[in-house]
């Protein structure tokens, strides 16, 4: 079973909010319109359909290089 966290803050129009995690307590990069979302660990933890998750906090975008 994959761990999971929970993405708080950046763009509204996320695909999804729920997301698998493969390194617990590293930064997430999740891809986004051309470019990265940047999301760092927090120490809180929210209830969710999927049980207590981590929270990670959107804290910048970057865009792709071509």
């Amino acid at each position: 079973m994959a761990t999971k966290a929970v993405l708080e803050g950046g763009p509204d129009d996320l695909p999804e909010r729920i997301v698998p995690i493969s390194d617990p307590g590293q930064d997430l990069k999740i891809p986004h319109r051309g470019g990265y979302e940047h999301f760092k660990n927090t120490s809180r933890h929210q209830d969710s359909p999927e049980g207590r998750l981590a929270v990670y906090e959107w804290w910048e975008r970057t865009e792709i290089a071509e």
